[in-house]
């Protein structure tokens, strides 16, 4: 939420550059908008806080390096970043499996638009095979339709909160 604040006020600032006139509406809704951010940082803090297990297991690329680290988060991913890779090798789904029945994680993570295939693959080499797979977007893939529906950066962190708050507690 950090970066996301920090990039409001830039825009705000920039947009006054070039907007004299309208200053003070960009101010303002950049305070308001900023408002909610740290709204919304303070019930991820709190929610990880009062978390049993702090490790999020991801079947899938992890572009949420930022998130973790300003939540306190450890992680384990099939891939580094973004990878460009498509398929995990053998060694890393057993890695991950193993760690999801060591931490006794309820859940395995992907990202949104995600076949969610290797996330299954790794469920399925747990002992229990019970975990479930659950999807946080990483607000890398938003479409222009999406935008149009009023889907903002806040909204999708809000969906991205609810998910967290099922399957961390």
């Amino acid at each position: 939420m950090r970066n996301a604040q920090t990039s409001v006020n830039a825009i705000a600032e920039k947009l006054s550059a070039i907007d004299p006139a309208n200053a003070a509406d960009y101010a303002a809704n950049a305070d308001g908008y900023c408002t909610r951010l740290q709204e919304l940082d303070g019930k991820f803090r709190t929610l990880v806080d009062g978390a049993q297990n702090k490790t999020l297991i991801f079947g899938d690329r992890f572009p949420f390096r930022y998130f973790v680290d300003d939540y306190g988060l450890d992680y384990y991913a099939a891939f580094i970043g973004c990878s460009a890779e498509t398929e995990a090798s053998f060694e890393t789904v057993i890695f991950l499996a193993n760690k999801v029945d060591e931490l006794g994680a309820r859940t395995v993570y992907t990202i949104e638009n995600s076949d969610a295939s290797i996330a299954q693959t790794i469920v399925e080499n747990t002992k229990t095979k019970d975990q479930q797979v659950a999807s946080l977007n990483s607000v890398q893939s938003v479409t222009k339709k999406q935008i149009d529906e009023g889907v903002t950066y806040l909204s999708l962190m809000e969906a991205n909160y609810n998910v967290l708050q099922d399957t961390l507690q």
